[in-house]
């Protein structure tokens, strides 16, 4: 791609990301790279604290020396390294920063071309690249980089060991000589006794057939996702765990009299002030607990990525009700009071949890319905937890 699109491309998305009028910047195509950049953060409503910003300038000369030189290779695996352990380039949490945009505008030409065997070598930057193509509505200005994922697959219960009933031999009746009526008697009298002791296996045969069909049967309840109570909530307040660095603590509104209080463990992955006033998907049948002396009522459920880098609370659908229990299709018992973690059920049904290919948050590939639609993430083939 031509140095003329990257930076037209670079103009469009990152003017969308900002808010900012892109229309006096598509003239000014000839400016290089930097300055083109620079020019845009200083419309923006928050200037003066992008233009100071360090971390956000070192990023912009990266994206400039990579478009300039002839070290793509070496730029690309710098940019791997750096997103061993982070989700986007700034930032502790998921939001995308200007920097994201603006590598992303750069790299994307090169990424789109890789050959399979040489994508290979860049792990951290494809999820990276697949996470901002997939959050940020960029419009049409970037080709989809398509890329080959892992599909999640539940595990299958085993099915339960067919128990085959046993052959009887032959009888003596099927022995018998026609032309005997003497023989034929004894032939009879031979068989009662035989064909006793084969209804007698057959019966008990049948009777240990029926054993492993009720344990199985006890198997399938214990594992139906209807044991939860999962509800739409919404996040009122949230602050870090006063004596864990990796937790939050969020007020959760579920439609009760009383707010719920919940801790989790999102905070790698999210601000308290991202979770503000956002709408969850939280099982609310856990039996209570404190989490590192703070008390907990429930568990709100999160996407996440095969290696653990990327996590999101699954997103409730606009205009489902608050307090709103998930339905599942074919699944309709009544929830548990409270689950027994004796009985590890939880343990049980969140293996057969997860999102398909578009982001429905499903069991076993039925999605969590509400009034208003199926619950969602915006990480696709995702474990959920």
């Amino acid at each position: 791609m031509g140095s003329s699109n990257v930076k037209k491309n670079m103009v469009l998305a990152l003017c969308k990301h900002l808010s900012v009028d892109p229309s006096p910047f598509a003239s000014d195509l000839g400016s290089d790279f930097r300055s083109l950049c620079t020019s845009i953060l200083k419309k923006s409503s928050n200037a003066d604290a992008l233009v100071k910003n360090n971390e956000l300038m070192k990023w912009i000369e990266f994206a400039d020396s990579f478009l300039s030189s002839n070290a793509a290779v070496k730029g690309l695996n710098e940019l791997n390294e750096e997103l061993i352990t982070k989700s986007v380039l700034l930032g502790n949490g998921l939001k995308l920063s200007a920097a994201d945009i603006i590598v992303f505008s750069a790299v994307h030409s090169y990424v789109i071309g890789l050959s399979g065997a040489d994508r290979a070598k860049y792990p951290h930057l494809l999820r990276w690249a697949d996470y901002i193509q997939n959050k940020e509505e960029i419009g049409n200005a970037f080709e989809k980089i398509l890329l080959e994922k892992v599909q999640f697959a539940p595990p299958a219960l085993k099915p339960a060991k067919k128990v085959e009933d046993s052959k009887p031999n032959k009888t003596v009746q099927e022995a018998k000589p026609a032309d005997s009526s003497e023989t034929d008697s004894k032939a009879k009298k031979s068989a009662d006794p035989q064909k006793k002791k084969v209804e007698g296996v057959t019966q008990t045969t049948a009777e240990k057939k029926k054993q492993p069909e009720k344990e199985v049967d006890k198997k399938d309840e214990e594992l139906s996702v209807s044991l939860l109570k999962i509800q739409i909530g919404h996040i009122r307040k949230a602050w870090k765990h006063p004596s864990a660095d990796s937790l939050l603590v969020e007020e959760i509104d579920v439609g009760e009299a009383k707010c719920r209080q919940v801790v989790s463990g999102l905070a790698k992955y999210c601000t308290p002030e991202e979770l503000t006033n956002r709408r969850v998907v939280l099982i609310t049948n856990v039996k209570p607990g404190k989490l590192r002396d703070v008390m907990s009522e429930g568990l709100v459920l999160c996407a996440s990525n095969q290696d653990h880098t990327v996590v999101e609370p699954l997103r409730a659908p606009e205009g489902a009700k608050l307090g709103e229990c998930i339905t599942f299709s074919g699944h309709n018992g009544k929830p548990e009071d409270v689950l027994n973690p004796k009985k590890k059920q939880l343990d049980k049904i969140t293996p057969h949890l997860f999102t398909d290919d578009k982001g429905v948050a499903t069991f076993k590939g039925i999605p969590f319905m509400t009034s208003s639609g199926p619950c969602t993430s915006s990480i696709p083939n995702a474990s959920i937890k």
